[in-house]
């Protein structure tokens, strides 16, 4: 028992010396003529009322039960043989929950790409993979380019992103947020480059904007807000996407409608969304999501992050059927923003018609 309570002691020591270290630690990236900068983290452009470990903390306790229903997510059948060798026809897969191929200008990119079975920084224990990837490692095409949105486990996966800098050919670009670079770096990966928020590089022949969203950061609890987080949008000859990451609703969107010209194609977030009380401030609704494809003006939306890991209490067969019906009660086609089926592929060029 002695034992038992000096482990518990030094543990919990270990933890307060860390939470102090990180929440007093110099930000590198610190900017004062940035409003979302802070010397010890960044913050929300529009923030919520937050909730913080504590109160997640206690609403796992209270409220997260195992889901006894059976889902039936049919998965999609692909050409991967066909993928690999596609440079002319633009497309786009759904991998699973924030995972899209997106096949454009002759180059592959990956949004917030994982392929593994947990999305946990344990290797035991939830959120654990509900559906197989719609393309396994060997299944996809030499990935050009990877897109991260923050570093949430179920957005910025490592053994992902191992597998993908160990890719015969060579390692994709990887376009991370500020901040995450030197992790990064950490685990052996060098083609990585940061951005700021409205910042923009031009790189295989394509234009990639990081813009804002309604969200935050961490990996080990005490290192909350110090990366960032946000959205992508990938503009490519004849077609200019936005991929939005993990959400809030916020006047953002509005934002970032007012600095780009609309959107041909928008990849938004439709799930995990329950109980509002805790994720408000963090993801959208299905009809937030409307709004978000109204505010940015995109012409063909994919709602995404939903049907994959079980993250929070809502049905997972739920976003899809209230995105539906939010999409009706605004008066939009339903052709105009849809759900893939896993492992869907999708030529561009019908998806827009």
């Amino acid at each position: 028992m002695r034992i038992v309570f000096k482990v518990g002691l030094t543990l919990a020591v270990g933890l307060i010396v860390m939470a102090c270290v990180y929440k007093y630690q110099a930000m590198p990236n610190y900017d004062p003529d940035k409003s979302h900068h802070r010397k010890n983290g960044f913050k929300n452009n529009y923030p919520h009322p937050s909730k913080d470990w504590g109160d997640v903390a206690l609403w796992i306790l209270k409220e997260y039960r195992p889901d006894p229903r059976k889902y039936n997510f049919p998965m999609a059948q692909n050409d991967p043989a066909w993928l690999k060798s596609n440079r002319q026809e633009p497309t786009l897969t759904w991998i699973g929950h924030a995972t899209f191929l997106l096949q454009v200008n002759g180059k592959n990119i990956l949004t917030d790409p994982h392929l593994t079975e947990r999305a946990s920084p344990l290797p035991v224990g939830p959120p654990v993979r509900k559906v197989e990837p719609g393309l396994t490692f060997s299944e996809l095409p030499h990935i050009d380019a990877v897109v991260i949105s923050h570093n949430h486990y179920d957005h910025l996966d490592l053994p992902t992103i191992q597998r993908l800098a160990a890719q015969p050919g060579g390692p994709p670009l990887f376009l991370v947020p500020l901040g995450i670079q030197a992790w990064m770096r950490e685990q052996g990966i060098n083609t990585a480059r940061e951005l700021d928020w409205w910042e923009q590089v031009a790189a295989l022949d394509l234009n990639f904007h990081f813009v804002p969203a309604q969200h935050f950061s961490s990996r080990i609890g005490v290192d909350r807000n110090k990366t960032l987080w946000g959205g992508w949008v990938i503009e490519a000859p004849g077609l200019r996407s936005y991929f939005a990451g993990d959400t809030g609703y916020s006047r953002d969107f509005k934002d970032i409608g007012a600095r780009f010209d609309g959107f041909d194609l928008a990849l938004i977030p439709i799930g995990a969304y329950d109980p509002r009380s805790v994720m408000a401030a963090m993801h959208v609704t299905p009809e937030e999501a409307i709004k978000i494809h109204q505010d940015v003006g995109s012409r063909h939306s994919v709602g995404m992050h939903w049907g994959t890991f079980r993250l929070t209490v809502e049905p997972m067969d739920e976003p899809p059927q209230r995105m539906a019906s939010a999409r009706a009660n605004a008066g939009i086609a339903e052709k105009d923003f849809v759900v893939m089926q896993h492992g869907e592929t999708r030529k561009i060029a019908h998806l827009m018609r």
